[in-house]
């Protein structure tokens, strides 16, 4: 599998995008206009052990919701990503059966590094 979830509008997506400089046959999600699917986040799942790995903190919802003060389970992380794209760490990239999540620049570093060794 050749995807990547991100969000147009986020700055730090579009850097790592262009820097990643991705083959043509990668199918690009944009999150905000097409919601993760249950399927695709089990998958998710699957390839990063845990739906918290892929539970944004820094959203601002997180905030707002009193989230950050709750003990919060893998069913929780997996319905607030479901109900809210928000909750989506970004940029999320898989290839093959590896899943890059988040935009540190080590993420994006061992990313470019499993392209280029494409």
């Amino acid at each position: 599998m050749k995807k990547i979830y991100s969000l147009k509008t986020c700055n730090s997506c579009q850097r790592i995008l262009k820097a990643l400089d991705l083959p043509v046959d990668f199918e690009l999600q944009d999150i905000k206009e097409a919601n993760i699917s249950a399927e695709d986040l089990d998958s998710l799942k699957a390839l990063a052990g845990s739906y918290e790995a892929l539970f944004s903190k820094r959203a601002r919802l997180y905030k707002e919701m009193g989230l950050k003060n709750e003990i919060l389970q893998e069913s929780d992380y997996r319905h607030y990503i479901l109900n809210h794209y928000t909750f989506l760490k970004r940029p999320i990239l898989v290839f093959e059966d590896q899943v890059f999540i988040g935009n540190s620049s080590k993420t994006t570093a061992a990313a470019k590094l499993a392209l280029t060794n494409e």
